[in-house]
């Protein structure tokens, strides 16, 4: 706003100069106001699609738990990315469980590598027909995930922003040297030999 103000009453203002206060004055509104509105809708509305899906996840699987009854035949234990600790490194295993209708089922799952031994109690989560399903994403998670979608996308509002005001002050820039060259033009290749007789 000062850069508005300052070239008002100036009488070397120029109208580019003005244009150039108003540009960054409104980059500046922008950026303070635009930015954080598009993040903040962006992260509302994300969290909003991820907790929908956490609840859809939630009545779509049920936890239980599993009894080991071997290891598979050359299982390796594998690093989870999404866990930490002892608690990322799993391995295959063998194990039985009921179903949510009751009836007895065996299959293959992944389990931390010290609940591998036969007959540890493991906790899997399965499906309404009782086959192995990954564990539903947390309220939590699904939140963190929201408000890095919103970050981001008012980073990327805010960058937008500032990649439009610097393209159309170099577009101004150029018609402005092509002013001041049409200008020189125009003086002729006499300028500066005023009262040499040429």
């Amino acid at each position: 706003m000062t850069g508005v103000l300052r070239w008002r009453h100036n009488p070397l203002c120029r109208a580019t100069d003005r244009c150039e206060a108003w540009l960054a004055l409104a980059a500046f509104l922008l950026l303070t106001l635009a930015a954080p509105a598009v993040g903040w809708l962006c992260g509302a509305r994300t969290d909003a699609s991820l907790q929908a899906v956490v609840r859809a996840q939630r009545a779509e699987r049920y936890p239980t738990t599993a009894v080991v009854v071997r290891r598979v035949a050359g299982a390796r234990l594998t690093a989870d990315p999404e866990m930490s600790g002892d608690h990322a490194r799993r391995t295959a295993v063998v194990a039985r469980w009921r179903a949510p209708d009751g009836s007895a089922r065996t299959g293959e799952v992944t389990t931390a590598g010290r609940n591998a031994k036969p007959g540890s109690g493991v906790r899997i989560w399965t499906d309404r027909h009782g086959d192995p399903a990954l564990r539903p994403m947390d309220a939590a998670t699904a939140r963190t995930h929201a408000v890095l979608a919103g970050f981001g996308a008012a980073l990327l509002a805010a960058l937008l922003i500032e990649c439009g005001r610097r393209l159309i002050l170099w577009r101004m820039t150029l018609r402005r040297y092509e002013r001041i060259d049409r200008a020189w033009e125009a003086v002729g290749p006499d300028w500066g030999r005023t009262g040499t007789g040429s």
